[in-house]
C-alpha cells in the first residue's frame, strides 16, 4: 500500500496548493511607516546659547607646580 502512495506522489510531482485556506491574506492598508528617533536633548533647548565657564574650560590645581620643576638630569648608566 505504501508502494502505491510513493508512486502516486512521484507520478503527480510536486506543486503549489491553489486552496483558499492555503493562501496569503492580502493586506487592506499598508502598515505606517517607522518614526523618525529624535535626537537626544542635554536638557538645554535648541536656540539657548551655553555661557562659557567663569573659570575657564581647563583650569588644574598644580599646573604652576608642573612648569616651576626643574628638570632632573641624571647620568645614564650603560
Amino acid at each position: 500500500m505504501e508502494e502505491r502512495d510513493q508512486e502516486v506522489c512521484c507520478e503527480a510531482g510536486c506543486s503549489t496548493p491553489r486552496r483558499l485556506e492555503c493562501r496569503i491574506p492580502v493586506a487592506m492598508v499598508p502598515p505606517p511607516p517607522p518614526k523618525k528617533k529624535k535626537p537626544l536633548s542635554l536638557g538645554k533647548k535648541k536656540n539657548e546659547k551655553r555661557e562659557p565657564s567663569k573659570n575657564g574650560y581647563f583650569q588644574p590645581p598644580d599646573i604652576e607646580l608642573f612648569f616651576a620643576m626643574a628638570p632632573r638630569r641624571h647620568a645614564c648608566a650603560l
